[in-house]
């Protein structure tokens, strides 16, 4: 059998550190902060739910979370406030350090969207990833401790939310 070459080592040969132990799953979260494009979003809902800085309508100060996801419901007036939003990103608006991951749907009601606004979801999508929140009642009665609705499977991956 052949053996490969011997190696000398001159001097004291020292013992490499033990590696770093794995964070524990819940520091791998990432961290978001929510912002509202207009009043009634749903932003302190989708913070209680998903986890993540409830910045109300606010840009991200210099200590939250510099990764956005914007929040609109899809009504006629909240999806021309997001597209606003969207297009302060694209323009360079946004505050410096402040990057947009995502928009956030939430049902204004419960049902199908009427073909107008499904018209202008889709044209959103075209230009940044977009994810639904459907219409939960029990959210309208204050219970958020039921945990991510169903559908939001892509959301909770975002957020690492396990669902």
């Amino acid at each position: 059998m052949r053996q490969g070459p011997e190696i000398w080592i001159r001097g004291p040969v020292t013992v490499p550190e033990p590696p770093a132990p794995e964070p524990p799953p819940a520091s791998l979260a990432r961290h978001h902060s929510w912002v509202g494009t207009h009043g009634g979003a749903g932003v302190s809902t989708l913070a209680a739910v998903y986890g993540g800085h409830d910045c109300g309508r606010r840009w991200p100060g210099p200590a939250d979370p510099p990764s956005v996801l914007l929040v609109a419901r899809t009504h006629a007036a909240g999806l021309v406030a997001v597209a606003r939003g969207v297009e302060d990103f694209r323009r360079g608006r946004a505050p410096a350090g402040v990057d947009l991951d995502s928009v956030v749907l939430v049902a204004d009601a419960p049902g199908r969207l009427p073909r107008p606004l499904a018209q202008r979801v889709r044209l959103l999508e075209s230009t940044v990833d977009v994810h639904r929140v459907p219409w939960v009642p029990a959210w309208r009665l204050g219970e958020v401790d039921a945990g991510p609705p169903r559908g939001t499977d892509s959301l909770c991956r975002l957020t690492r939310r396990v669902r």
